[in-house]
């Protein structure tokens, strides 16, 4: 490796660290404004909810870290098309099913396991599973259940909420459009950066360090996550 790639992998390290340090991050969940909606509104509101989706699965770095593993050493549009739909068929069937049912999850518990995943998918680029086990787990099984798991994430910050029941799978059903649009807007930016990293061999150099950098975040995450569940839970 030359000392120019050495210093671009230090200073990518050193950007991705700051971000997991700003104390926004690991806020990550509702804004005041949207909080002030969730907690007055009592109709049915599609729109509003459909926005308040999308923008929590574009604003939300747990979510596209784990898709930036999933994606990472996916080059056909076909396999893409798969995984995503298996994480999405994932964390639509928990939230819904979290919300409608009333069962809630320990907030610090699932954002942790949430953190684990994306520990996961990185360990997984990059090898480790295989040697771990002597064989490859079925990543597109591996793939959904993390998505159950980011599911009942998002429907224990709803519940917090204390959405009134009439209508209330409505509402529900346009925020989980709402994710699933914001999901698609962001993913679409991944893959065009991808489209355009993977033309250069820097896509290769980099890949170790981009999936330990993933491991290196979704730990930190899973780390933050426990702290609050020992002190808060």
């Amino acid at each position: 490796m030359t000392p120019a790639i050495q210093r671009s992998v230090w200073l990518i390290g050193l950007l991705f660290f700051l971000f997991l340090l700003s104390p926004s991050v690991f806020a990550h969940g509702v804004d005041a404004n949207t909080q002030h909606f969730l907690s007055s509104n009592q109709g049915v509101a599609i729109w509003p909810f459909l926005y308040i989706g999308a923008k929590h699965m574009v604003t939300g770095y747990d979510h596209l870290l784990f898709l930036v593993g999933v994606i990472f050493f996916l080059f056909r549009t076909r396999d893409v098309l798969i995984y995503v739909s298996l994480f999405t068929l994932g964390h639509s069937l928990t939230l819904l099913f979290g919300v409608l049912n009333g069962i809630t999850v320990n907030p610090y518990l699932i954002d942790a396991i949430i953190g684990l995943s994306i520990v996961y998918k990185g360990f997984d680029n990059l090898g480790g599973l295989r040697r771990l086990f002597g064989f490859q787990p079925n990543t597109k099984i591996a793939v959904m259940i993390f998505g159950l798991f980011h599911g009942f994430g998002l429907a224990t910050k709803l519940q917090d909420f204390s959405l009134p029941q009439a209508a209330l799978w409505k509402n529900l059903l346009a925020f989980n459009v709402g994710v699933e649009l914001g999901q698609f807007v962001a993913l679409l930016f991944i893959l065009i950066a991808f489209d355009f990293w993977r033309r250069h061999k820097s896509f290769y150099t980099f890949s170790t360090a981009t999936n330990t950098f993933l491991m290196t975040g979704g730990l930190t995450l899973f780390g933050y996550q426990m702290a609050g569940y020992l002190i808060h839970g």
